[in-house]
């Protein structure tokens, strides 16, 4: 492999896929003969020449309506679908979870299932024999894991599924609208194990329509749309154009249903194609206009490149709570400017604001941007507990004048292996004194 292509887990390239819809197909040979009209069919295409790069240790999200095609490109992922046209390369060992307990035979017991299915996924048995305690622990089973699976209830049929496909350490983990595990509590140590499991590296895909199940695990949301990618960036900038563009697209059709229940068809046809490019039109004008005020100013400057890692120059963006954390910004100067001021802004994943600083504040000497260059910050204790940070930087001259500000200019994920609570670690220690006794 190419070293400029070893950073890829997953690589789609000019992919189409698409699949005969019948009318009424016979059931039978006999069916066939007799009603050989039954056999009519129309070609649907699910994607049309969709091309996409996913890298190492990425957490992706695909949303997007019923039917647009978003467990179609994971089963290609999986190769248990292929396409017509294109390739697909996917890279290391695959876990999927496409349809939970699919392998799984209902006379076995739950320990000989564990087996069968994590042999499908490629463990030897030594390996499984390593990790059977650790599966059986966490699907919380150990009562009924000697049972036959056909006494399960179908909470405790997916509880173990998921306990076996998130334990053989794939490199890149596909997940298909199963994240509705169990019980409240269940689910919540499912989503702390993705949590684990994504800062360990693995790389991860999820089908979901939970936008808020998308926003709180992946770095990064790919919307589906009539077979191709309709956007592609923050969870939470691709789902609020989601969302708004279905909500429109709800009341274009509720309109549509209530003129056609009042005019004939062939009329309504003509005004339903027009009606829809012009809304449609409208929409991408009113997303635009969205798109720019997550991002404003007067652009003599503009903010090129954002580094963010650890001191020694790695890119990381999940970090733990507590470690230091090094920012760099390229800009690029088109028209100098006089008295700057750079400034840094987090943000919690819900909007609220955490932080925020600029140079002005810290009293810094003034200063002019004439060429080319970057500027620096240095987080010695990243102290936001765990959870997904936006963080912005700005760059202002003379009295707060933007010229660049950037609100969503990236993502910072934090994990911790202490429990406190709030959004941020303050530096403290305890004492204690009992019965005179200094502790």
């Amino acid at each position: 492999m190419p070293e400029n292509e070893e950073q890829f887990a997953i690589r789609v390239k000019n992919v189409s896929k698409g699949f005969k819809i019948y009318y009424d197909k016979g059931a039978s040979l006999k069916e066939r003969l007799l009603f050989r009209g039954r056999d009519k069919y129309h070609e649907r295409v699910v994607l049309k020449d969709i091309s996409l790069d996913i890298k190492r240790g990425e957490v992706i999200g695909l949303i997007g309506h019923n039917g647009c095609g978003k467990s179609t490109l994971l089963k290609l992922m999986t190769k248990i679908l292929y396409p017509d046209s294109g390739e697909i390369e996917v890279n290391g060992r695959v876990s999927s979870l496409l349809e939970l307990g699919a392998g799984f035979h209902p006379d076995m017991s739950g320990r000989e299932n564990i087996y069968t299915n994590a042999s499908i996924f490629g463990l030897s048995k030594k390996e499984i024999d390593r990790r059977l305690d650790a599966i059986i622990s966490f699907s919380e089973l150990e009562e009924f894991i000697d049972n036959p699976v056909r006494t399960y209830s179908s909470g405790m049929y997916m509880r173990l599924a998921f306990s076996v496909a998130i334990n053989v350490d794939a490199d890149v983990l596909l997940i298909d609208e199963i994240l509705a595990v169990g019980d409240t509590n269940f689910q919540a140590k499912c989503f702390n194990k993705l949590q684990e499991i994504k800062s360990n590296g693995t790389t991860i895909v999820i089908v979901s329509h939970s936008l808020n199940q998308i926003e709180s695990i992946c770095n990064r949301s790919i919307w589906i749309h009539d077979g191709g990618i309709k956007a592609d960036g923050f969870p939470n900038d691709v789902h609020m154009d989601y969302l708004t563009f279905m909500s429109k697209l709800r009341q274009i059709k509720s309109r549509e249903i209530e003129e056609e229940s009042n005019a004939a068809k062939a009329e309504i046809a003509a005004r339903k194609a027009a009606k829809e490019a012009k809304e449609l039109a409208r929409l991408e004008e009113e997303r635009r206009r969205e798109a720019a005020r997550k991002r404003w100013g007067s652009r003599e400057c503009s903010i090129t490149n954002i580094y963010a890692g650890d001191l020694q120059g790695n890119d990381n963006r999940v970090i733990r709570v507590g470690d230091p954390i090094k920012f760099r910004i390229d800009y690029r100067v088109d028209i100098p400017i006089k008295d700057a001021v750079f400034g840094i802004g987090i943000f919690r994943a819900d909007g609220m604001y955490v932080y925020g600083t600029n140079t002005r504040i810290e009293n810094f000497k003034k200063f002019d941007l004439e060429k080319d260059g970057s500027f620096t910050i240095v987080l010695e204790r990243y102290n936001m507990l765990p959870g997904k940070y936006i963080v912005g930087f700005s760059i202002e001259y003379g009295d707060g004048i933007p010229v660049d500000y950037w609100k969503t200019a990236c993502e910072i994920e934090t994990y911790s292996e202490v429990s406190d609570v709030g959004s941020v670690r303050l530096d403290h220690t305890w004492e204690f004194s009992q019965d005179g006794i200094e502790q």
